[in-house]
């Protein structure tokens, strides 16, 4: 008998279990930790005025011995090296920190790191990129070591970096508003902030104020702090109204433009600051832009002329230019005047918060008393240390040949100490102190030159405990070391703070210039402007193969050109808003040019200087039914670029043909079964509605629709002359028939 087999043991089945949680729950579990670390961790700068990467660099720099003023420059790669034990988050990213914190970048009214190489330019964002790591050298400004003040003396705490081999500082302890003078940028998960530079001189002056008078006004602050302040200057346009609103909420926008000088006898406007936000490719490219599209036909060339002597945007302007209108205009157009957004969102103790100056400077006082009470506090204990050995070295001079007995006659070394304590009354530290001291110190002199600090010691205790224990001494010691910065540090403002009262007054806009053009569409809907002197033939005009010509008219430049397309839409654009090209250029592809939907083709184009009353635009659709409309009915007084149900889509269009006032002309309409009708434009009847579907012109079968429309010269041709001279039945005559007639 066959072996019978072994049950197979069971395998259990999980079965994944389903539970449902509300959304609110899942955000709060899985994206808000990482939300918070964004915001924390690396895109909202302190109060200290740094953010994460910031700080970590600096202090890495420091610790690396670099603010010492004999170090000399060492390699960006070294210090990007040594930065990432601090911050492990690629040499790339720490790289590009650096330079932004650099004196040869221009980004910071007062550059932390003096560095020696190519570092690029905060105004060029693609031209002037920063040389390789390993070819450019820094070390630290003399300036930064106002941002490490106490830093050795417990004024901040430090925590274990991110694999506990040594500890970083939460916070630098900045003897300056740092926050308010370095320009900061952020964007987080749902937060972004963006702080502008004021001007160190006049910041030290507002704190303090602010440190003397808690409730100094918002408006004294204006008068000390005037405004924002670049280290690219620029001008500020100044309405206090708006610097209001920011010193209060922290929030608004100011605007700032390009100084400029005119030269005269080489004819050119020399640009010699930009504002902060912008670039100098920007500006060039608009510029080029605008000229290529006919305007500032004042300017002859533009090009950039900086150098090692510093920023200089050259513009050449053809003699008997007026420079201060020609400077209007591209404040206008351009990014020569640019506008700055000021969010100053903070981290406060953790929380993101959006703090008015006033306000930030409130934070930063507290914060900087804490610091400073931390740093007077950690000078207090030392002195307290050192009275308290002074005292016990004061014992010994009662009988210092004791104290060398004592030493003498103990037999072991682990003896002197306790020996020493019981011989005169003093405890373990101070007995380890006096066994310490040198032979040739025990003597009378040393020991009286030691006890003789006691009394300068506890009278520079007694100081520092007032001035811990009263907050006003605090504020006052804080005011004191802002003068000093001031004094040694203050520089006068880069931005010049302007009004427009003086401003010349800008001519109305006159529009594009007015010149004679011929415009050209084709089947496959490219579009050309042809200015007459370029103009050819029309048989010479370049085309796609397989391509022809359906639309081609003398305008003006000034016209407006309207597009009607296959999905009963016109499309509506200006012709100065499509470049000049020649005949032998293929030039605009409409569709693309002005934004059609998928698959809509242009059926017919028509340039207008004007819309009057008497004009009228003929559609006739593959159903036989045709339909006069005004032109009137297609005028806008907004800018629209698009009209939807520009004609009735009941059937598909066959043709959009148009009527000038006070004319007439033939229409030859052909049928898929080649009968056609010939009719005269005026007895198609009008309508005021755009959507009408017309009237019955060409009776047909179900099932024939309207294949081609010809009219004018094309529908009175040799061809169909005889046409002309019969009365054509509704249905239509065969179209054979009729070009055999005698």
């Amino acid at each position: 008998m066959p072996r019978k087999k072994k049950d197979a043991p069971e395998v259990p089945q999980t079965v994944a279990e389903i539970r449902d949680q509300q959304i609110t729950d899942t955000i709060e579990k899985n994206y808000m930790p990482y939300a918070m670390s964004v915001i924390v961790s690396r895109a909202i700068p302190e109060i200290d005025g740094f953010k994460p990467s910031h700080r970590k660099l600096l202090y890495t720099m420091y610790k690396m011995g670099l603010l010492n003023p004999s170090a000399p420059r060492t390699k960006c790669s070294n210090v990007v090296g040594q930065t990432m034990q601090l911050n492990p988050h690629g040499d790339a990213a720490i790289y590009d920190t650096l330079v932004r914190l650099t004196r040869d970048n221009e980004t910071l009214l007062h550059p932390f790191v003096d560095s020696k190489g190519a570092f690029g330019k905060h105004y060029s964002r693609e031209n002037m990129a920063p040389a390789a790591p390993r070819y450019t050298e820094v070390k630290l400004d003399p300036f930064a070591g106002e941002l490490f003040s106490g830093i050795d003396k417990d004024a901040v705490d430090m925590v274990p970096n991110y694999d506990n081999t040594q500890t970083e500082p939460v916070l630098l302890p900045t003897t300056f508003p740092n926050i308010l003078v370095s320009p900061n940028l952020g964007i987080a998960v749902g937060l972004a902030s963006q702080i502008c530079s004021f001007n160190l001189a006049e910041i030290c002056d507002g704190t303090i104020a602010l440190l003397k008078n808690p409730k100094t006004s918002v408006e004294k602050l204006l008068d000390l702090i005037k405004a924002p302040d670049f280290a690219g200057g620029g001008c500020l346009i100044y309405d206090r109204d708006q610097m209001r609103q920011i010193y209060e909420a922290g929030q608004g926008s100011f605007k700032m433009r390009a100084r400029y000088r005119f030269d005269k006898q080489n004819s050119l406007i020399e640009i010699l600051e930009i504002p902060y936000s912008t670039a100098v490719e920007v500006i060039i490219k608009r510029i080029v832009d605008m000229l290529k599209e006919g305007k500032f036909r004042e300017i002859s060339d533009i090009r950039d002329e900086i150098d090692l002597s510093g920023f200089k945007l050259t513009i050449d302007v053809k003699r008997g230019t007026d420079p201060d209108l020609l400077m209007q205009k591209l404040f206008q157009q351009t990014t020569l005047e640019d506008s700055f957004s000021c969010n100053f969102t903070v981290l406060i103790n953790g929380s993101p918060r959006q703090l008015g100056v006033k306000d930030i400077l409130t934070e930063w006082i507290a914060f900087r008393m804490g610091c400073v009470r931390r740093e007077l506090s950690f000078e207090l204990g030392k002195k307290k240390e050192k009275l308290h050995l002074l005292r016990g070295l004061g014992k010994i001079l009662l009988d210092i040949d004791k104290a060398i007995r004592i030493v003498r006659e103990t037999a072991k070394e682990s003896e002197v100490v306790p020996r020493l304590m019981e011989g005169f009354s003093i405890d373990e530290i101070q007995a380890e102190y006096i066994a310490e001291i040198r032979l040739r110190h025990l003597n009378r002199e040393y020991i009286l030159d030691r006890i003789k600090e006691i009394e300068s010691l506890q009278k520079e205790i007694a100081d520092l405990e007032a001035i811990i224990a009263d907050d006003v001494k605090v504020r006052e010691l804080i005011a004191r070391q802002l003068a000093a910065i001031k004094k040694k540090f203050g520089q006068p403002r880069k931005t010049e703070i302007i009004t427009l009262e003086d401003e010349p007054e800008l001519p109305a806009d006159e529009g594009p210039e007015s010149f004679p053009v011929y415009v050209v569409l084709t089947k496959e809907g490219y579009f050309k402007k042809i200015t007459r002197q370029s103009l050819m033939r029309a048989d010479e005009q370049k085309l796609k193969d397989g391509d022809e010509i359906v639309s081609a008219e003398d305008t003006d430049n000034i016209s407006e050109l309207l597009f009607f397309t296959d999905r009963a839409q016109c499309y509506k654009a200006k012709t100065a808003d499509f470049d000049a090209v020649k005949a032998s250029a293929l030039g605009d592809f409409v569709a693309a040019k002005l934004s059609f939907e998928e698959n809509e083709h242009t059926v017919m184009m028509k340039a207008l200087t004007e819309f009057r009353p008497g004009d009228h635009f003929i559609f006739l659709f593959e159903n036989g039914k045709g339909v006069k409309i005004p032109a009137t009915a297609y005028e806008t007084k907004t800018n629209r670029k698009k009209l939807t149900g520009a004609f009735s889509d009941a059937s598909p269009i066959a043709a959009v043909l148009f009527e000038p006032e006070g004319t007439s002309f033939d229409i030859l309409i052909r049928n898929s079964v080649d009968r056609g009708i010939l009719i005269s434009s005026a007895l198609i009847p009008e309508k005021t509605t755009r959507t009408s579907s017309g009237v019955i012109l060409f009776n047909m079968k179900d099932g024939i629709r309207v294949t081609s429309v010809l009219s004018g010269e094309a529908a009175g041709s040799e061809v169909y002359a005889k046409c002309r001279k019969n009365k054509i039945p509704a249905t239509g005559v065969s179209v054979p028939e009729q070009l055999s007639m005698e």
